[in-house]
């Protein structure tokens, strides 16, 4: 298979040639050379950096709304009665349909061209997000809430695909820094948005603010992509099996990751139920796209040593990524007391310098090795979680300000250059594959990452709870000498008799222990993101230099 020819630009009616430079021929007026001029080949006209752009944004919204829901969900589970249980379900059905269908993009945009695929889809993900504030109770939140991430799922690969087939490859890193913004900037400042919107207009609104960028992004996209025929025959060859056990095991496995650590793993017999079912799935998954002729996602690309490692640092990037985004809000809300919007507050300072670094990283990369740039980009972010392995009871806003502006700029710097390095040479019709391998296991890594992160900090706050109740002994001196103090102070302030003092003693030093074990875990939390973002940085120093252009965004 040819590499992709940056003289030619994927549409979705076909491949249209591009207008390239004259060949070399006499110089005109005697001899003189002619001015230099940027090689048409690199051109890229305003119709498709409009698609580009209205793509990008959908993306955006698609992952932004993950994160505004999870900050609001307390209140979403208040207002349609759900408990505190159930009410995971609503941030979980929306993962499930978007895991699901992001691999499945690249062939549905091929039997229902990628205009009429993404507009409609489009449409759908902006009905069912107004449908969702209508939700009048958990079940009907659940449906809409799937159909919702079913339909904005398509959104994420696509607008990776359109980059990597509509723009030359001296314009990737520009397109990519674009999507750099879908992949971290969105995470980072959705509690922010999610917060401010929850305790000003009610949790309602964060799905209506979806409409206004979205009305734009249909806007967008109808005036750039071209029309194209439906193209049905296509059905009868679709790797059916495989679509199948791969839709079925990763629903499982995402309700596994999910619900795990809520129904204690393994001690839950549902949990071993799906975890069976999604290993054998997909299992059955990879043995298929291995042996058929005309497989959904081609596997073998694994096989190529920048994308197998780029995915390996990209499955860590997600662990990292959407594990500091849970971990910081709930240590917030937890330990400090925190509302949404002074969560949103704190968070802002990892999402709004990224506005200003990420369309810089492209200039970065025509001076310096994207290689480079990504394991710098790693190495700072692993850093900045690293910053705060050594939290105290006044770990708050303050405290965590240079440690958000450090992730802010390691979150920045490595994911540009990341998907440069991992996509240089995927030809144009294995752009569907790439995309949705390499946005599936950033988003799998995110829930790997979460439910690790959940299981690791309820261990860790066990085992920090069970050293220190061991050492503070009500028949240790110090102990009983701290507790006869607030006994006294109790009764000082009101408390009618000993005995009630001597208990509403013993139980602020029970909270005080627990408190300092919650603390522990979660600097132990940190350490175990921290590590990981290591890993990744440990994949990325051994990927290829990237190809000529790729890398240097415009450099020849």
């Amino acid at each position: 298979m040819a590499p992709f020819d940056s003289s030619t630009i994927l549409t979705a009616g076909g491949t249209l040639p591009r207008t390239l430079p004259p060949a070399s021929g006499p110089a005109p007026h005697g001899g003189g050379r002619a001015a230099p001029s940027i090689p048409a080949a690199d051109h890229v006209p305003f119709k498709t950096w409009l698609a580009v752009l209205g793509s990008v944004l959908g993306a955006f919204m698609a992952v932004l709304n993950i994160q505004i829901v999870n900050a609001s969900l307390a209140d979403i589970q208040g207002g349609i009665g759900a408990g505190v249980d159930d009410g995971g379900w609503v941030a979980t059905a929306y993962l499930i349909g978007e895991i699901i269908v992001i691999p499945l993009s690249g062939f549905m945009s091929q039997v229902f061209s990628v205009r009429r695929y993404l507009i409609t889809n489009t449409v759908l993900f902006l009905v069912f997000s107004v449908a969702c504030a209508f939700a009048q109770n958990l079940q009907q939140m659940i449906v809409l809430r799937a159909i919702q991430g079913f339909c904005g799922g398509v959104l994420i690969p696509m607008a990776f695909t359109l980059i990597i087939t509509l723009l030359p490859k001296s314009r990737h890193p520009l397109g990519l820094a674009l999507f750099a913004l879908t992949a971290t900037f969105a995470p980072a400042i959705g509690p922010t948005i999610g917060g401010y919107l929850t305790e000003t207009y009610g949790w309602k609104y964060i799905f209506y603010i979806n409409l206004v960028p979205g009305v734009f992004m249909v806007g967008a996209l109808w005036a750039s992509l071209e029309r194209a025929p439906v193209r049905l025959s296509l059905l009868r060859q679709g790797d059916w099996w495989g679509i199948a056990t791969m839709a079925v095991g990763l629903a499982c496995l995402q309700t596994v990751l999910e619900e795990g650590n809520k129904d204690d793993w393994f001690g839950s017999a549902y949990i071993v139920r799906l975890a069976v079912i999604a290993a054998v799935a997909l299992g059955a998954f990879l043995v298929i796209e291995l042996k058929v002729a005309r497989p959904l996602l081609n596997l073998r690309l694994l096989a190529r040593r920048n994308f197998g490692l780029g995915i390996v640092a990209n499955v860590l990037l997600g662990v990292v990524l959407y594990a500091s985004s849970y971990l910081l809000p709930r240590y917030l809300g937890q330990i400090q007391g925190y509302n949404a919007q002074q969560i949103g507050s704190v968070m802002a300072w990892v999402g709004l310098p990224q506005l200003v670094l990420i369309p810089l990283v492209p200039l970065l990369m025509k001076r310096f090795d994207a290689r480079w740039l990504a394991l710098v980009g790693a190495a700072v972010f692993a850093g900045s979680n690293f910053m705060n392995i050594h939290l105290w009871l006044g770990s708050a806003s303050d405290q965590l300000f240079w440690p958000n502006i450090v992730r802010a700029f390691g979150q920045a710097l490595v994911m540009t250059p990341l998907s440069v390095l991992a996509t240089g040479g995927i030809e144009k019709e294995n752009a569907g594959s790439a995309s949705g391998l390499f946005n599936m296991m950033r988003n799998l890594g995110g829930a790997v990452g979460i439910a690790l992160t959940q299981t690791w900090l309820t261990k860790r706050e066990q085992f920090h709870s069970n050293v220190m109740t061991g050492q503070v002994s009500l028949f240790g001196e110090g102990t009983r000498q701290h507790l006869a103090m607030l006994q006294r102070k109790f009764m000082e302030h009101g408390v009618p008799d000993t005995l009630t003092a001597w208990r509403q003693a013993v139980a602020e030093v029970d909270a005080g222990v627990r408190t300092q074990a919650w603390l522990m875990a979660y600097s132990d939390a940190f350490f175990f993101l921290g590590s990981a973002m290591a890993l990744s940085a440990v994949a990325i120093l051994f990927l290829k230099k990237a190809a000529s252009g790729a890398d240097a965004g415009g450099a020849h």
